[in-house]
């Protein structure tokens, strides 16, 4: 008895101090990664598994710093770029960053309006788009922070039903393993576009802006003053480590039912995350078909909050509005229309017939060319004793990072290469 309340505290514990590594660790599992990750398995089984243990610790050790940024400087990155940096870095990265977003939300809501069209085929795609749209809105202004963080954190269970799906068929788990530990690697050019684009979802620079500035804005609203003793900093990495590894464990799972289930079947191209599902369906039955939709709606929820409010917490550090998700429109009416228009010009895409896959080529490009400036920023930074006195990177943190600039940069070069070649 005393073993099992023991256990249920500790469980307790745990999701208390669950908060932005979470939410961010899920919103990075969006509809066009989901798209991303059913391509990788259809078009190459189960040869890309590995990948998903790969980008783990790099996740981790990135996030964690802009993570440790947020919580030592109590402001977001961009105010860190502004005031320790030359202006141009930061104007570089905004000027690669935002059409990134835009496109990212785009692709996300046509996502999420081709799904509901889907399950609902007497309803329009375009109805489906304005509707989430408007709902999306209505949420991120009405709301105040806490509440769309309670929201944001429930939403994250929609990433489970991608797990149950690969247990509800048969699976050859030997090989399986031998695909996770072991890499495989053909040397061509649609393997690597397929690996860059894996690496340019899950490592995402808006991913960074949105971590550092919600753990500064985790700080303002606690009801007690936060000292960032070991303590603080050893939750902080809890937090992440377990966001990070649900959104990697995800990622694992979306890949091993693509390879195991549409791959056999000789499906070999998945343009958009409606095509994964109703490809599912005559092969996996209909109940796993619905799972796999209705995570999608789930997941678009949860990752077009992030997309939009990094883009305008990044403009709002920048210009120095009033900015924050617990502020009324009226105190920081700047920030809400940023908010608001970078949502209406993603439902944009979806009216000047710019196709989802199209909007995610050119997002990995652009995330593609900013993450290796933007990760050797943050390794900087995280050294950087004038900013980070006593809690810069560990030893580890700075080799994991170090890794993750190499990766980033050897897949910038490969996009180029195969882009021009």
């Amino acid at each position: 008895m005393k073993t099992t309340k023991k256990e249920s505290l500790k469980i307790k514990k745990i999701l208390t101090i669950l908060g932005p590594g979470l939410v961010t660790g899920a919103s990075d599992d969006d509809p066009s990664g989901i798209t991303t990750y059913s391509q990788a398995g259809a078009q190459f089984g189960l040869s890309t598994l590995w990948t998903a243990l790969l980008t783990f610790p790099l996740m981790a050790a990135i996030q964690g710093m802009c993570a440790r940024i947020g919580l030592v400087t109590s402001q977001g990155l961009t105010v860190t770029l502004k005031q320790h940096y030359p202006r141009p870095i930061l104007y570089t990265m905004l000027l690669f960053s935002f059409p990134a977003i835009t496109l990212n939300i785009g692709a996300d809501i046509q996502g999420m309006g081709a799904v509901g069209h889907m399950i609902f085929p007497v309803i329009p795609v375009a109805v489906f788009c304005v509707g989430f749209t408007a709902i999306l809105m209505f949420i991120i202004i009405k709301f105040p922070y806490q509440k769309i963080a309670r929201i944001l954190k429930w939403l994250c269970l929609s990433l489970l039903l991608y797990i149950l799906v690969p247990f509800m068929i048969k699976q050859d788990w030997g090989l399986v393993a031998k695909h996770a530990f072991i890499p495989t690697i053909k040397f061509n050019k649609d393997f690597f576009s397929i690996l860059v684009a894996l690496l340019g979802t899950t490592i995402s620079p808006y991913l960074f802006f949105w971590q550092a500035t919600m753990e500064a804005e985790d700080m303002a609203h606690s009801k007690t003053q936060v000292i960032v003793d070991k303590r603080v900093l050893g939750d902080m990495k809890k937090d992440i480590n377990i966001g990070m590894f649900l959104s990697n464990l995800v990622m694992f799972f979306i890949i091993l039912t693509a390879g195991s289930v549409l791959f056999p079947a000789g499906i070999r191209h998945i343009d958009t995350v409606d095509q994964a599902a109703k490809a599912l369906q005559p092969l996996t039955g209909q109940f796993t078909y619905l799972i796999f939709a209705l995570g999608v709606l789930g997941t678009g929820l949860l990752a077009i909050p992030v997309l939009a409010g990094s883009q305008s917490y990044m403009l709002a550090e920048t210009f120095g509005w009033q900015a924050g998700l617990d502020k009324k429109f009226p105190q920081a009416r700047p920030f809400y229309v940023s908010i608001v228009i970078s949502l209406l010009v993603g439902l944009s895409l979806n009216f000047l017939g710019i196709s989802p896959v199209k909007a995610l080529v050119y997002t990995a490009i652009l995330y593609g060319l900013t993450a290796p400036v933007l990760i050797a920023i943050i390794l900087h930074i995280g050294n950087n004793k004038k900013i980070m006195k006593t809690n810069t990177n560990s030893i580890l943190s700075n080799i994991l990072g170090s890794i993750t600039l190499i990766v980033m940069t050897g897949a910038a070069i490969a996009l180029i290469y195969f882009l021009f070649s």
